[in-house]
C-alpha cells in the first residue's frame, strides 16, 4: 500500500512536468508562428512601400529626363543666340571701323566736298536760268550755296563768296512774274469760252408793254393801247454798220473750240516764257472775241476786258548770266585737287 502511494507520488510530478513542457512547447510555437506571421506582415508592406518608392523613382526619373532635354535644348538655343550675337558684334565692329575710317576720310577731305556741293547748286541754278527760265530757283541755289561756303572759315572762299553775292543781288533785282495768276486768269477764260454769247445768237429786246392804266379816264387808255400796238410794227436798228456774221451751230462750235485752243497755247506760251507767242495768240483771240462774240453782254464784255490785261503783262525778262560764280568754283575746286599729294 504505502509502495503504490509513493509510486503515484512518484508519477504525478512526471506528468506534470510533461504538461509545462508541452505548455511551453506550445507557447513557443504560437511564438515562433506570431513571430512569422509579423515578419510576413513586414514584408508584405516593406514590399509594397519599395514598390511605390520605385514608382515614384520611375516617375521622377522620367521628369528628369523630360526637364533633361529641355535643358539641352534651352542650351542649343542660348548657344545658337550667342553664336549669332558675336557675329553681329563682330559685323557692328566691323561698320563701326569702316563709318570712322569714312568719318576721317570725310572730315579730311571737308573742303572738297563743300566745294563739290556749291559747285552741284551752280549748275542747277544755270540750267534753271537758261533752260527753264525760273529765277526764284536759281535764287534758292544760289543762296544755299552762299550757305555751304559759310562753313569753310577761310580767306580763299571769302573772294568765291563776293561772286556768288554779286549774282544772288541781280537775281533778287529782277522784277516778279506773277506766272501762276496769269495762268489761272486764263484757266477762267476757257472755261467760259462755252458760255460767251455770240453775235448770231443776240435778239433785239423787247420792252414790256405797258399794261393800260384801267382807273383812267377812257380816252388815255385808248391812247396807250394804239401806242403799243405801234411800238409791236416798228422797229428801228442802225443800218451803217455790217452784218454780224451768221455761224451754223457746227462752225459756232469750232468757233468756241479754236478761242479754247488759242487760250491754251497762250499759256503754254507763258510757262516757256514764250512772249511773242502768248501776245500773238491773245491778239488773235481778242479779234475772234471782237468779230463773232457778243462784247455788249457783260459775260463778253469782261472777258475782252482780261484779254486786254493779260496782254499788256510782261512775261519775258532777260535774266542773268552766271557763269562768273560757275568759273571761280571751278578754279577753286582745281587749286584744291593741286594741293593733294
Amino acid at each position: 500500500m504505502n509502495e503504490n502511494s509513493n509510486l503515484s507520488e512518484q508519477v504525478r510530478p512526471a506528468s506534470l512536468a510533461s504538461q509545462i513542457a508541452l505548455i511551453l512547447a506550445a507557447l513557443a510555437f504560437a511564438a515562433t508562428v506570431w513571430q512569422w506571421l509579423d515578419s510576413r506582415q513586414r514584408t508584405i508592406i516593406l514590399e509594397q512601400t519599395l514598390t511605390q518608392r520605385l514608382s515614384q523613382f520611375d516617375e521622377r526619373n522620367r521628369e528628369v529626363r523630360v526637364l533633361s532635354k529641355l535643358t539641352e535644348e534651352s542650351a542649343a538655343q542660348a548657344e545658337a543666340k550667342v553664336t549669332l550675337l558675336e557675329q553681329r558684334l563682330e559685323e557692328s565692329r566691323s561698320q563701326q571701323e569702316a563709318l570712322q575710317t569714312l568719318y576721317l576720310e570725310l572730315a579730311n577731305n571737308r573742303d572738297e566736298r563743300t566745294i563739290a556741293e556749291v559747285e552741284q547748286l551752280l549748275i542747277a541754278a544755270s540750267q534753271q536760268l537758261q533752260l527753264a527760265g525760273n529765277a526764284k530757283p536759281a535764287l534758292l541755289a544760289l543762296q544755299t550755296a552762299d550757305a555751304r561756303l559759310q562753313q569753310l572759315d577761310k580767306p580763299q572762299v571769302i573772294a568765291l563768296r563776293k561772286i556768288i553775292g554779286r549774282d544772288i543781288q541781280r537775281l533778287q533785282a529782277l522784277p516778279s512774274v506773277d506766272t501762276v495768276g496769269i495762268s489761272l486768269k486764263l484757266e477762267s477764260l476757257v472755261d467760259a469760252a462755252d458760255k460767251l454769247p455770240l453775235i448770231s445768237e443776240r435778239h433785239p429786246q423787247s420792252d414790256k408793254p405797258l399794261l393800260p392804266d384801267w382807273d383812267s379816264n377812257p380816252w388815255r387808255r385808248l391812247t396807250q393801247e394804239i401806242w403799243q400796238d405801234i411800238k409791236r410794227m416798228v422797229r428801228v436798228e442802225r443800218m451803217d454798220e455790217p452784218e454780224p456774221p451768221l455761224l451754223e451751230p457746227e462752225q459756232a462750235y469750232f468757233l468756241r473750240e479754236n478761242l479754247k485752243l488759242r487760250l491754251l497755247t497762250a499759256r503754254i506760251a507763258l510757262l516757256q516764257h514764250d512772249e511773242s507767242t502768248y501776245r500773238a495768240d491773245l491778239q488773235l483771240a481778242g479779234n475772234w472775241l471782237k468779230r463773232y462774240f457778243n462784247t455788249q453782254d457783260s459775260a463778253g464784255r469782261n472777258a475782252l476786258t482780261a484779254l486786254e490785261q493779260l496782254s499788256s503783262s510782261d512775261i519775258s525778262i532777260e535774266l542773268p548770266d552766271i557763269g562768273e560764280s560757275l568759273n571761280a568754283v571751278a578754279k577753286y575746286k582745281l587749286s584744291l585737287d593741286r594741293k593733294q599729294p
